[in-house]
């Protein structure tokens, strides 16, 4: 399907966590989109910098279950101002606390191609 690659950034304050669930996801879709993690802000403060600094610029941003709702949308308001046409993912608050790891897994699972066509 998709060839060119996507580089994804992360938000999360457990980088070896995310950095573990995405690869995950990655590795189970990888026959369909070819996906890079390409860096974590473990800060809010930390996301603008961080997607000005990859290049080519990140396609898609996931927001972790740790923060808010009201922080997951300063996030996206913040990627969307700083790169326009990026597609943004927030896991719903709590998620990795109430089902892990692998659950998050299989939650982005079921809304991967409804999220690269976005």
């Amino acid at each position: 399907m998709s060839s060119a690659a996507v580089n994804l950034v992360s938000v999360n304050t457990a980088p070896e966590r995310a950095k573990v669930v995405i690869g995950e996801v990655i590795s189970r879709v990888q026959s369909h989109y070819t996906i890079v993690h390409a860096g974590n802000s473990e800060t809010i403060e930390g996301v603008k910098p961080l997607l000005l600094s990859i290049h080519p610029p990140p396609g898609i941003l996931f927001c972790a279950s740790m923060w808010t709702p009201e922080q997951q949308e300063e996030i996206q308001r913040i990627a969307r101002e700083t790169i326009p046409g990026i597609k943004t993912h927030a896991i719903p608050t709590g998620l990795q606390v109430k089902v892990g790891p692998s659950g998050v897994v299989d939650y982005l699972m079921e809304r991967v191609d409804d999220i690269m066509k976005q």
